[in-house]
């Protein structure tokens, strides 16, 4: 085929794809190595707690940094005055039959439970609570398993506070090493992003 002048057509179309195939290239080498890992797409999240107890509050989360350790703060109401309380984050953000739809405790690698100190512990076993005599609780942790980024990421999973005290995995019984022997589930919220 000729183009107008009669010059042969010597096939634009390929050099015109692979110059697309190039450029996608690019662009998709250049977001998987070059983009910029400090910036989290996530700086901060929270969660309000309700349960079928007197237990209420607010917990709140913020990463500075993408791979860096998440602080968590809070306050908690209605707890048994002087009563640590098992403190937790659970696989699900599905709270449609109350606390007990939110699963087990968030263990994406398999691992026993244990204190927030421990190398072996689930990620969402951030330990207990200290409550007051006034049945309050204001905490503040900073924590390195956590985070609000990427396969680890808690946002749209649940908190919950146990009725009672986490053993921590020392029970020295099965459940111990599942869910720290802490009781039932006095109140939960899902983790939403701020």
């Amino acid at each position: 085929m000729s183009d107008p002048y009669g010059r042969q057509d010597k096939g634009q179309r390929p050099l015109f794809l692979s110059l697309i195939a190039f450029a996608t290239s690019f662009l998709v080498v250049y977001a998987l190595f070059f983009r910029d890992e400090s910036t989290p797409v996530t700086h901060k999240a929270a969660v309000l707690l309700r349960g079928d107890s007197s237990v209420s509050g607010a917990v709140y989360f913020e990463q500075a940094s993408r791979n860096g350790p998440v602080t968590v703060t809070g306050k908690l109401k209605g707890l048994d005055p002087g009563s640590p309380r098992g403190f937790h984050i659970h696989h699900s953000g599905d709270i449609t039959n109350g606390c007990i739809s939110t699963g087990s405790h968030y263990n994406p690698f398999g691992k026993n439970h244990g204190a927030p100190s421990d190398t072996e512990r689930h990620v969402g076993d951030l330990g207990n609570v200290k409550v007051n005599e006034a049945g309050e609780a204001n905490f503040s942790l900073e924590d390195s398993l956590l985070s609000l980024n990427g396969p680890r990421s808690i946002v749209g999973r649940a908190v919950v506070v146990h009725t009672g005290t986490d053993d921590l995995g020392r029970g020295g019984n099965e459940d111990s090493l599942k869910t720290g022997n802490a009781g039932g589930r006095a109140a939960c919220g899902v983790i939403g992003i701020v």
